[in-house]
């Protein structure tokens, strides 16, 4: 799914913790006011579309969803039979990384459409709505979203009503959905949608395909304004045609991407507005200070620079420097790539071809605005807070999140660390609340740069990036 990080704000060098400046506030466009509320006016309508609008089949129906309980492990299970409809309701919400809408008493999720028959379908804020110190926030990594265990719960739940298993049931018996609560396998999603087109989006027969399966952490939508490609390794020119590519299920045929292209302009525009939460902690502003100075020296090269006149420069940093996991290099194949760029998609209406990297050697380095608010870290989300970033050697090999808030000292999760998972836990969903550094495509290794700081300077830089 599509990465973004917002504008920065400047650092102000004081030996206070006063709040920041309001980014609550639209960015500054250098637009006409008319033109300025013609942008707003085209985000609200595309942040509607994508809350509002099933752009896909149905996943499952109301009574479904209320009956999940009926399936839970115990004692979860006797626990929701006492409870009533709304506590229900709101355990089932924790259970699967779900939260309501901001701002909105609907009751709705905003990870899913939920029409006027009691109709459930996903939608692109099940991975990147979720929520910054227990707050729900449309953007941010949904990094709690427990999508294998719903689905699996969905088809038991099924079962026992007598109803047909849907295409996400049926999709998870070939493609892992995600292996640790708040991954998922969204880039062989993407794979394996496109291999059953044609590059004018013609439904094909296709051969049965395999794919390296692996998990991704979902990145936050608003740093999508300051980046010029997407996907982490930045192969994509990133254009509203491209964020349709995940709506190409074979319901959807051909002539649905052109009759919503204006809808998805829309969506476009909701991305760009967006922009990083600001850090309501204590900030030591004189540690932040010097943090900004070694930033500057040792990191802004590859992160860009933050304040009123910011920089970024979209630099991929080859897979043998950077030294991360690179599973996810080396499955999307450059076969696939070179269709990508031929395709409708790629093709958004601009006088040229846009510009399609079908063979990159490396993970472009994001922007880091709002970074405190995106743990866990690195592509796979294998590192749970910015300490553990700074510090290569000390970052914990199985590791859990156990609450919601975030972790003051260490910027990030909040974990428990342990030798292995244990044996007796019953509950599929604490399992995969888990996260095994060993497994395939999860190493939590690289990105050493660090190590070239002292413990003072890390101390610093830890500081400054809670101001961005």
């Amino acid at each position: 799914m599509l990465a973004a990080i917002g504008a920065a704000l400047a650092l102000v060098a004081a030996a206070t913790s006063a709040p920041a400046a309001d980014r609550s506030q639209p960015p500054k466009t250098g637009l006409p006011e008319a033109g300025a509320q013609e942008l707003a006016a085209d985000a609200a309508r595309g942040y509607r579309f994508l809350i509002d609008t099933a752009v896909m089949s149905s996943d499952f129906d109301q009574s479904t969803f209320d009956a999940l309980w009926t399936v839970w492990p115990e004692p979860l299970r006797s626990r929701a039979r006492q409870a009533t409809a709304d506590e229900r309701r709101r355990m089932a919400f924790q259970r699967y990384g779900l939260t309501e809408r901001p701002g909105d008493r609907s009751g709705k999720p905003l990870q899913y459409v939920v029409d006027a028959q009691g109709r459930w379908t996903m939608n692109c804020f099940s991975c990147h709505g979720g929520s910054v110190d227990g707050s729900p926030t449309p953007g941010a990594p949904n990094n709690r979203y427990a999508l294998q265990t719903l689905t699996e719960e969905i088809g038991k739940t099924k079962l026992t009503q007598g109803k047909l298993p849907g295409r996400m049931e049926l999709g998870a018996l070939f493609i892992p959905l995600g292996t640790t609560n708040g991954t998922t396998n969204a880039v062989v999603f993407g794979m394996g949608l496109m291999s059953g087109r044609d590059e004018k989006l013609n439904v094909i027969a296709k051969p049965p395909t395999l794919y390296t399966h692996h998990d991704m952490d979902a990145p936050p939508w608003w740093y999508f304004y300051k980046r010029s490609h997407v996907y982490i390794d930045g192969f994509a020119e990133k254009g509203h045609r491209g964020l349709m590519q995940f709506t190409l299920v074979p319901e959807n045929g051909a002539e649905f991407y052109p009759a919503h292209e204006q809808d998805f302009k829309d969506v476009y525009a909701y991305l760009s507005s967006l922009r990083a939460p600001q850090y309501t902690g204590p900030v030591d502003r004189v540690l932040a200070e010097q943090g900004r100075a070694v930033f500057s020296d040792h990191c802004a090269q590859c992160h860009g620079t933050y304040g009123q006149d910011w920089s970024y420069p979209n630099v991929r940093v080859p897979i043998d420097e950077v030294g991360t996991d690179p599973v996810r290099l080396t499955a999307l194949t450059e076969k696939g790539r070179q269709k990508y760029a031929r395709s409708w998609f790629a093709h958004a209406g601009e006088p040229d071809q846009q510009v399609t990297v079908t063979d990159p050697d490396g993970y472009v380095a994001p922007p880091l605005d709002g970074v405190w608010a995106s743990a866990p870290y690195f592509h796979n989300g294998s590192v749970p807070t910015l300490w553990h970033v700074l510090h290569p050697d000390q970052r914990p090999t199985l590791w859990r999140p156990v609450s919601q808030a975030i972790d003051s000292e260490k910027i990030g999760l909040t974990i428990q660390t342990v030798d292995s998972v244990p044996t007796s836990e019953p509950d599929v969903v604490a399992r995969r609340s888990y996260f095994d550094t060993r497994k395939f495509g999860k190493s939590n290794r690289g990105h050493d740069f660090p190590n070239q700081l002292s413990e003072s300077e890390k101390a610093a830089v830890l500081e400054y990036l809670k101001t961005l």
